[in-house]
């Protein structure tokens, strides 16, 4: 059963809608919205079709509402209209691959779905406020019309479910949040950095390499903070640099670069994860419970779900995807709890084999270590080998040691490097490719379609197609990418979605618990592309554990059937994250 919630936007008192809801039609006064959903989930668990769960949700859940499942308007309106965007007449000559037909592989098609819409775009595009209850049943039939005229509508319905099962995960995640110790985290800033420094002052240590840095570049009012002024001071002692990136500055050799290089290092930690940030988002719990011992936090960044035009996830604030592990010290379970750490291992290219329907790669996959099963098969001789090739595979690399082995790889595995060839061709031709099940890639930038005209344009010049053809490699190596980045990041969907699933059936069979879970018990605090930690009572510690990994094979199952390709986790079961790496 489906029941479409629409809140009203007229005036903040206007009365919500339920359409589809067991009796019929029914308006809600806001103020009991969250009760009558509470009251419907509970009888009839039934999918939630609205706008936005983003905006949403977050009131149910500070009502203490939580439910099962969604269908996300606006996050599946993004998918559709996608697809709705590639047509056959681009300049090119074609928008879109079978990658099935291309690498001869026994693919169940879909590939290059032209979805076209039978009429125009709806306001959704550009969502800005809540919507009334007849745009949001427009919507929602519009988007089922699109899905039906697919020609394998049961692949798109599985990721806009998974999107929209993401979304619910993001919202509990910022809602719940990640448990955190702020002395512990005081700590290991002051252990690295030195003591907390006055407001708007450098800590002692990096204020220490500063003057360092000064002194060897002759500059004694120099502000390593500032990248301009930093150049100048590089290239007026000698030291012929373009930029102050680290890549670069590894490259020369004079005394004043090693305490440049950690004053960065250090710096960047300052800025992304210092003092500041600890006040900005971590913050106590308000009620912790009794017994805790040591006062409790959270961090509760702001998740995007899809941020990233692959499918992955993307971040607004806090920075939740790029904590570094100097500070992973500090998220700590709460006295009684544990954390469930499980990360899959080499996602990608195990993604790749089952959608190739590639055997031996698969065969070289089963176990923990696929870069090991490479090397057992005969195709490389070490395993580091064995991980330079296939991340050339992956990531379109032709040079060095990566261009070397790659024709190991076609010979061994000419389904699986087909696959990411073709999507690669078809990028520098400038069409578009998809994910397994449908997402779709966006098309080349204007600019980059003009180079192309202007390099086959008569009497081009040589930089031009040169230029020109540079560019449709980079565009090649990106939509290469974007097939198996964007279908490891649907199998991670399905996971985190399935998970969630099974930590709810053993919240309802356990419990009651103590401390600021005790709602809720097991439960989803971090998720980072392929790896999850479950916050959970210590003595369901290893329930939870195999419940995420059962969810990983379920996931592998639900997208690429009886394929016989594994999806093996590193599981840890921990106090700390910093204990889990």
């Amino acid at each position: 059963m489906e029941v479409v919630v629409a809140v009203g936007r007229a005036q903040p008192d206007e009365p919500a809608v339920l359409t589809g809801a067991p009796d019929g039609p029914e308006e809600v006064p806001v103020a009991r919205l969250p009760a009558r959903i509470a009251e419907l989930e509970s009888r009839h668990r039934p999918r939630w079709v609205w706008a936005d769960t983003a905006r949403l949700y977050p009131h149910l859940l500070d009502a203490g509402v939580r439910v099962a499942r969604c269908h996300d308007l606006r996050l599946c309106r993004r998918i559709l209209a996608a697809g709705e965007h590639g047509r056959e007449d681009h300049d090119s000559g074609g928008a879109g691959v079978d990658l099935g037909q291309a690498h001869g592989a026994s693919w169940e098609a879909g590939a290059s779905w032209e979805i076209r819409p039978a009429h125009e775009p709806t306001l959704l595009d550009g969502l800005e406020q809540e919507l009334g209850p007849a745009e949001v049943a427009a919507e929602h039939a519009r988007q089922r019309e699109v899905v039906a005229a697919c020609p394998e509508p049961g692949r798109l319905r599985l990721l806009l479910a998974a999107e929209s099962a993401g979304a619910l995960v993001a919202a509990e995640m910022r809602h719940d949040g990640l448990p955190w110790d702020r002395a512990a985290h005081d700590r290991i800033l002051t252990e690295i950095l030195g003591p907390r420094p006055p407001h708007g002052s450098r800590p002692a240590l990096l204020e220490e390499l500063a003057g360092q840095i000064r002194t060897h570049l002759s500059a004694p009012s120099l502000n390593p903070d500032s990248p301009s002024d930093l150049l100048r001071a590089l290239n007026a002692a000698g030291i012929e640099v373009g930029t102050t990136r680290k890549w670069e500055l590894n490259q020369v050799r004079h005394p004043a670069i090693p305490p440049l290089l950690e004053y960065k290092k250090l710096a960047r930690l300052l800025t992304a994860n210092g003092w500041a940030w600890l006040e900005e988002w971590v913050h106590p719990v308000r009620h912790p419970g009794p017994g805790t011992g040591r006062e409790l936090a959270r961090f509760r960044p702001e998740y995007v779900v899809a941020g990233v035009v692959t499918g992955r996830w993307a971040t607004s604030g806090g920075g939740a995807l790029q904590l570094p592990k100097q500070v992973r010290g500090a998220v700590v379970a709460d006295p009684g709890w544990r954390f469930v750490v499980a990360d899959a291992a080499q996602l990608e290219p195990r993604v790749l084999a089952a959608m190739a329907r590639d055997e031996g790669m698969a065969a070289a996959a089963r176990g923990i270590d696929l870069y090991q099963g490479l090397v057992d098969q005969g195709i490389v001789d070490t395993r580091a080998h064995a991980k330079v090739a296939m991340l050339g595979a992956l990531y379109g690399s032709t040079s060095g040691e990566a261009g070397r082995l790659m024709p190991r790889l076609l010979r061994a595995y000419p389904r699986a490097t087909g696959v990411v060839e073709a999507a690669a061709r078809t990028g520098e031709q400038g069409g578009t490719v998809r994910t397994w099940l449908g997402r779709r890639s966006p098309d080349p930038p204007p600019a980059w379609r003009e180079a192309q005209r202007g390099a086959a344009a008569e009497g081009a010049a040589a930089e031009e197609v040169r230029r020109a053809r540079q560019l449709a490699r980079e565009w090649g190596r990106f939509t290469r990418n974007f097939v198996v980045q964007g279908t490891a990041a649907e199998w991670a969907l399905c996971w985190l979605a399935d998970v969630r699933g099974r930590l709810r059936a053993l919240a309802a069979n356990r419990g009651p618990w103590s401390g600021p879970g005790a709602d809720v018990g097991p439960h989803l605090v971090f998720f980072l592309h392929d790896e999850v930690v479950v916050h959970t009572p210590a003595d369901l510690a290893e329930e939870v554990a195999e419940a995420v990994r059962a969810a990983a094979a379920a996931a592998g199952r639900l997208l690429f059937g009886d394929f016989p390709i594994e999806f093996p986790l590193d599981v840890a079961v921990v106090e700390t994250y910093a204990d889990a790496a």
